[in-house]
């Protein structure tokens, strides 16, 4: 017969940690993004957070985004902890039909505004159809 011992306390923590992340690795930095006529619109939260410290890099078709809370230093005691620190980071698959050469970026009021185009190649656009029929008319 096995005989184990579980906390339930320290079981709740590892899921927790799991699903909201730990200081070591911090949840996902939460995002919208919607799309308005020709340009796609994705904001991210990240409150205390220094626009120094905010990354953008595309490689591809691949926009990956990073940041950093640092903690505070000095002569202090913590007596409460939910807001993570360290180094978020998070990455979106861009599909080919946006402009990546021309997204625009904007940090204000702890939120990072992301505009990316849709590239002119995909834009819907009217072919004019042409004729090779030379039909001549008959005169009676």
């Amino acid at each position: 017969m096995l005989l184990r011992t579980t906390d339930p306390f320290r079981e709740f923590d590892r899921l927790a940690g799991q699903l909201l992340g730990t200081t070591n690795r911090p949840a996902v930095m939460p995002m919208d993004a919607w799309r308005e006529g020709d340009v796609f619109q994705i904001e991210f939260d990240l409150p205390g957070v220094a626009r120094e410290s905010i990354d953008l890099d595309v490689e591809r078709n691949v926009l990956t985004v990073r940041a950093e809370r640092v903690p505070r230093n000095g002569d202090w005691e913590m007596l409460a902890s939910e807001r993570p620190r360290g180094v978020f980071s998070r990455q979106l698959v861009l599909g080919d039909n946006l402009d990546l050469e021309k997204i625009e970026a904007q940090y204000d009021g702890g939120v990072l505004h992301l505009t990316v185009p849709v590239a002119e190649r995909a834009k819907p656009r009217r072919i004019e159809i042409s004729s090779t029929d030379q039909r001549t008319a008959i005169e009676a």
